[in-house]
């Protein structure tokens, strides 16, 4: 850790769990701390959801302010990813009710896989996200080339 800077956490990891008949899933138990007791779930890209800490959502959120409005793409995406999002609570349990309107959005249906990905964690049904690591897999050595951050 460098001086001046606050470590943030860092997600990584592929956990499968089952969303209950009230459309409850648990938090993987070593996300929990980094969590917090609250957070927020948005929709995602790719069809899966984001969940972010408070305060990593915080930064997103002032991100975004600073895009001008007058850009009609940026209106669009901030409309839909923002009003969206929702605050989070989970229960003693780590469990946590994810809306309808998430579920329908990411095509939910029993089976899940969550994934840590640095700054956020993703929630994909299991099928959906079984094809997409196929085709990443696939393709990982291009995308390896074309990722400078690394």
């Amino acid at each position: 850790m460098k001086w001046g800077k606050v470590a943030q956490p860092s997600f990584v990891g592929e956990y499968q769990h089952t969303l209950d008949d009230k459309g409850r899933v648990a938090l993987p138990a070593r996300f929990r701390e980094s969590l917090g007791p609250k957070f927020i779930l948005a929709r995602g890209l790719d069809d899966c959801l984001f969940i972010y800490p408070l305060d990593e959502w915080e930064r997103l959120v002032d991100r975004l302010k600073s895009i001008p409005i007058s850009q009609s793409d940026f209106r669009a995406f901030a409309r839909y990813f923002l009003a969206g999002a929702v605050e989070v609570e989970p229960d003693k349990q780590g469990r946590f009710v994810l809306p309808s309107h998430l579920r329908e959005y990411a095509g939910l249906t029993k089976e899940v896989s969550i994934l840590g990905v640095g700054n956020r964690l993703e929630i994909w049904d299991r099928a959906k996200w079984e094809e997409m690591k196929a085709k990443i897999h696939r393709e990982f050595a291009k995308l390896a080339e074309t990722v400078t951050a690394i």
